[in-house]
């Protein structure tokens, strides 16, 4: 059966679909001894598919894998870094990380903390990444000061940010400390940095955040022990299937080959 290029790529996981768009791009990928373009189709039975030199077999293909991770502070939310600071792929036992075709799903700046996915189911990936569809992320997020009601209303609204209006939130407060606030923020949209830039917009300071929960997959699952900063677990099937349904993949079978380590 033909697809195109990059989606064969990001399903045999070596990169997410837009990663393998960049690769197409800049040259990286052949089909049948010549450069590959975008939107070209082939048929990984009988085409001949490299990618930097090296051939895409079926009998290749990575199990499937999805894992999520408590992303600690100071940790990048890439697969290397040029600048040699630690990735969410360094968390992880190096028979896992490497060779699979792991890569995070989306992104957490470098100081915030918590909920990230990582797969290498790049179909999943690039419609969990789209911006068609609207993932519920919760967050707990410390700022200083007391926000009024006022501005958490206008934060619930949506406020212009960049000459674009946010997405309606979610917000309230948790608790009040001395000089902050904790708020529990619920967003269904990934701008960069959004939270604090909203936040600094409104006129306060994010002091931490931590995102929760990505859909109905949280850091602590109901009658199990929460995820420790800089651990993972593998998604149990029915948190996968919930992904798959909510980027309207349902009609997808779920891989039946999800990949169980016991390290």
């Amino acid at each position: 059966m033909q697809e195109r290029v990059q989606k064969i790529i990001s399903q045999w996981g070596i990169a997410s679909r837009r990663e393998a768009e960049k690769l197409i791009l800049a040259g990286q990928v052949r089909l049948n001894g010549t450069l590959a373009h975008l939107g070209q189709k082939a048929n990984p039975d009988t085409d001949l598919i490299e990618v930097n030199g090296k051939p895409i077999k079926p009998s290749n293909r990575p199990q499937s894998i999805y894992l999520l991770l408590n992303k600690p502070a100071g940790v990048v939310s890439t697969c290397c870094d040029s600048r040699n600071r630690t990735t969410v792929l360094d968390l992880l036992p190096k028979t896992l990380a490497r060779g699979q075709g792991l890569h995070p799903v989306g992104r957490l700046d470098l100081a915030s903390t918590g909920a990230l996915l990582l797969t290498n189911d790049g179909v999943l990936t690039f419609h969990l990444t789209h911006p068609r569809y609207h993932i519920a992320k919760t967050y707990h997020v410390w700022v200083d000061d007391y926000p009024p009601e006022s501005i958490l209303k206008l934060w619930r609204q949506g406020v212009n940010l960049a000459g674009k209006k946010t997405l309606p939130a979610q917000v309230q407060v948790l608790k009040r400390g001395r000089k902050e606030t904790l708020l529990e923020i619920v967003l269904k949209e990934g701008r960069n940095r959004q939270i604090r830039r909203v936040a600094e917009l409104l006129g306060y300071r994010v002091i931490n955040l931590h995102r929760i929960a990505i859909d109905a997959i949280t850091l602590q699952p109901p009658g199990e022990s929460v995820l420790f900063s800089g651990c993972y677990r593998h998604l149990q099937e029915f948190e996968i299937r919930s992904l798959y349904n909510q980027v309207h993949l349902a009609s997808v079978k779920v891989p039946a080959d999800i990949k169980e380590y016991r390290l």
